[in-house]
């Protein structure tokens, strides 16, 4: 590491302990704020007057409850993002109250992802801090729709948006240490299956709806997945029927496809609609209907900006793990830009109401983030990080 090297990672750790306690006092705020995967309007407001607290320009805000701050850098030319999700996975009316210790804060969504948007907000004030100018603009993201069936329509909104992005960091507050650069593809199915129906005696022998669905669900659990690439099939939910003495005249259930390779999770989906079409026979009807669907790929282990990752988790001293999972970083890998996701502190019961992260680790995770971020700009200016826009 060059003396030049060694005086920003001091600044960068010492900006990142002085605004630690703010950001663990902002992930309060934000995780007392109710914030369901399409309803995050209330979450959204109070991140935009935050980004004008923190002396940005207005942001940009969308209908669909985007916003995005422009940090200016140094120069023209690419811009990095740094995003966010608001979202949770909790529904309207879940108890958001946060509690503390001295050593961690308890509450859903403190993690996923109060933290994330938290430390996006702080960037600004940190990198003041620290001396620092990006050598690029930085674009500051709190973006919808991550979770569930959100669809990722937040970061392909965002993405749509602003065609100058160049390279993305996705930022999650469990996990630090980890750096995702395989993207999770997905392909989420709602099977439907109806059939005539009637009496369980009197009209026996006629085709259920549920044997049907069983048959079929028995079918798909057949279908041989490939190791490497890693794939998967998931029968998450299923219903049907109207009483145990009634022949059902539906059912239906929820089809999870993932992969971390486009073609393997295209091979699987094509196998599904094969067995779905021969489920339609002998007066029973099956139709698949698509409720959402995440691309695949991955960055290359030798971008620059896997090597910024490693120097700057090298730098706080935290081990680096490379992961494959589905994060908003899918969105901009799919399209040829570089991105990862990376974390930002420790905790656990991630998804539970119960769901906590330490606040001691949150010093490192805020530092890792601003290496990572100037080491981006920097790559970015210096035309080390290609895009290839598909």
């Amino acid at each position: 590491m060059t003396a030049l090297a060694s005086a920003r990672v001091a600044a960068v750790r010492s900006a990142a302990d002085a605004v630690a306690a703010d950001v663990i006092e902002t992930t309060a705020r934000l995780a007392a704020i109710g914030a369901p995967t399409g309803d995050e309007y209330r979450r959204s407001t109070v991140v935009a007057e935050l980004f004008v607290a923190a002396e940005c320009a207005s942001p940009w805000q969308d209908a669909l409850g985007n916003v995005v701050a422009r940090l200016p850098g140094g120069g023209g030319g690419p811009a990095l993002l740094l995003a966010a999700h608001l979202d949770t996975v909790f529904p309207a009316g879940t108890d958001t109250a946060v509690r503390r210790d001295p050593f961690r804060l308890h509450g859903a969504g403190v993690g996923d992802n109060s933290l994330g948007v938290a430390a996006v907000l702080a960037m600004p004030a940190l990198l003041r801090l620290a001396g620092e100018t990006p050598a690029v603009d930085v674009l500051l993201t709190g973006n919808v729709g991550e979770e569930g069936l959100g669809n990722l329509i937040g970061m392909r909104a965002v993405m749509d948006a602003f065609p100058e992005i160049g390279a993305a960091i996705a930022i999650e507050g469990h996990n630090l240490g980890r750096v995702t650069t395989v993207a999770v593809g997905s392909r989420r199915l709602k099977i439907s299956v109806t059939a005539p129906g009637g009496h369980s005696w009197g009209d026996h022998g006629r085709p259920s709806a549920i044997h049907a669905a069983a048959r079929l669900i028995a079918d798909l659990d057949a279908i041989l997945l490939p190791e490497t690439p890693k794939t998967s099939l998931n029968v998450g939910l299923i219903e049907g029927g109207m009483s145990v003495n009634t022949i059902a005249p539906s059912a239906s259930f929820v089809l999870d496809l993932r992969s971390v390779d486009p073609d393997a999770l295209k091979d699987v989906a094509e196998r599904v609609e094969r067995a779905v079409a021969w489920a339609n026979r002998n007066e029973i009807s099956v139709t698949a209907t698509l409720l959402g669907e995440r691309p695949a790929g991955r960055v290359s282990a030798d971008s620059p900006l896997v090597g910024v990752a490693r120097d700057a988790l090298e730098a706080v001293g935290v081990g680096i793990t490379f992961d494959a999972s589905s994060t908003d970083a899918n969105v901009p890998i799919a399209r040829g830009v570089p991105a990862i996701c990376v974390g930002l502190t420790e905790g656990g019961n991630v998804h539970r109401e119960d769901e906590y992260i330490e606040t001691g680790p949150i010093r490192d995770g805020l530092a890792q983030l601003a290496l990572v971020a100037l080491g981006a700009a920097d790559a970015l200016a210096a035309g080390r990080l290609t895009t290839r826009r598909d």
